[in-house]
């Protein structure tokens, strides 16, 4: 079958390759790509949110699925455009991503469906927000409600840095949270309905610095799996917090089909929902794909026509890690136009997923905040992060910023 991809991140350059890969998979076509993408897939210069040019686009090249990437072309209403044209699309409609569109909404799903969460409330003014803050005591999360590209939460730790988090996400409506210790778990589900099949767990790391410090950022690394997930405690992870969303937003008149990607902290009091993606992660996809031991196309395909059957997925044993290269200046103001060298010679090691490069001059430059993640399957994580250290170390550019940590993270669950 013929498929476009929309999206131009490490994210959609881990599905064109995986897709590529397929049997079943004729012409591949991207919107609007990126470097990497173009290797495997024709690359059309039609932006994410361009909803009528990517019907449009869809229409003319006769894909017979889509595969929508990026939170904002979802909530935008990107998959009701396609599927109104009557084309097959991997991606809720922007009911569904409202679940991601808006921190406020998932946490009243969540609490409508009896799905452990955060102590949290909702703040319109900068006074509501203060007085949130009073409330939980200090040591809170502030989120900015909306989409924020993974950058629109401030993790605080007393009360003057939560009053500081709130100036500085002044101006759009908030979510405060309280703050929950534990092991952080990215754990996404293919759906359809109330069908939900998880894909292998997997922990990512948000703050720039190793031993996660420093600014929050859009991800700068995954491992998978994560210790103490066997495939019986993922299952009644899904069961437990996947399917009750999914029966709670039908029971609203939504029927939801993609991937719902649950972001968990697991407490010692048990599980607990930080927040909810309703796409493939970023970076976890670039972790998680190639851990999986079947044809992705198959089952994106059988999730976008609603023939996707409850059932484990095969996956790859041992254990798999993607670490970002993340351009100077990131995240606050990437600095753009540095020659990339040595992607060739890593790519004898290890996969290499373009997200913020371009080609000028024929040569291989930054672009965006987040450039390349360097992946890479092993026996286990620390194998899988060996071979993927190994292999950043052959490139090169100026500023480049990287964790040192990224397969330690594969870690324990709290009390083992």
């Amino acid at each position: 079958m013929d498929v476009l991809i929309v999206g131009s991140g490490g994210r959609e350059h881990a599905l064109a390759a995986a897709i590529a890969g397929s049997p079943l998979c004729g012409a591949l076509h991207a919107a609007p790509g990126n470097p990497g993408i173009a290797a495997v897939a024709r690359c059309h210069p039609v932006a994410a949110a361009d909803v009528d040019g990517l019907v449009a686009l869809a229409h003319d090249l006769a894909v017979e699925l889509v595969v929508v990437g990026p939170e904002v072309a979802l909530v935008a209403g990107l998959a009701d455009a396609l599927r109104h044209a009557g084309i097959a699309t991997f991606g809720p409609g922007a009911a569904g991503a409202r679940l991601e569109g808006s921190k406020a909404f998932a946490k009243e799903v969540m609490l409508s469906a009896g799905v452990p969460t955060a102590r949290g409330l909702t703040a319109i003014t900068a006074e509501e927000a203060l007085a949130a803050i009073a409330t939980l005591g200090g040591r809170v999360v502030v989120k900015a409600d909306g989409l924020a590209a993974g950058k629109g939460v401030i993790v605080c730790d007393d009360t003057t840095q939560a009053e500081s988090a709130v100036a500085t996400l002044a101006g759009q409506p908030l979510v405060i949270e309280e703050r929950l210790d534990g092991v952080e778990v990215s754990l996404l589900a293919l759906c359809h309905g109330e069908v939900a099949v998880a894909l292998p767990p997997a922990r990512d790391a948000k703050p720039l610095f190793d031993d996660d410090q420093g600014p929050n950022t859009g991800g700068m690394g995954a491992c998978s799996p994560v210790a103490g997930l066997d495939a019986a405690t993922v299952d009644a992870l899904v069961a437990s917090i996947h399917v009750p969303v999914l029966r709670e937003l039908a029971r609203r008149g939504v029927s939801f089909s993609g991937c719902l990607y649950a972001g968990l902290m697991l407490t010692a009091d048990g599980p607990r929902v930080l927040e909810f993606n309703t796409r493939f992660g970023d970076p976890e996809t670039q972790a998680v794909v190639p851990r999986i031991a079947e044809d992705l196309l198959t089952v994106l395909h059988a999730t976008a026509v609603g023939t996707l059957e409850q059932r484990p997925l095969a996956v790859h044993p041992g254990g798999s890690v993607a670490v970002v290269l993340a351009a100077a200046g990131y995240p606050d103001t990437p600095r753009a136009g540095d020659e990339i060298t040595g992607v060739a010679d890593a790519a004898d090691l290890a996969d290499i997923y373009h997200a913020g490069t371009a080609l000028r001059n024929g040569r291989l430059v930054t672009a965006g905040g987040r450039v390349l993640a360097v992946s890479a399957v092993g026996p286990s994580v620390d194998d899988a992060g060996r071979t993927v250290y190994e292999a950043l170390a052959r490139i090169t550019f100026t500023g480049m910023q990287w964790r040192s940590d990224i397969a330690a993270r594969a870690g324990t669950l709290p009390g083992q």
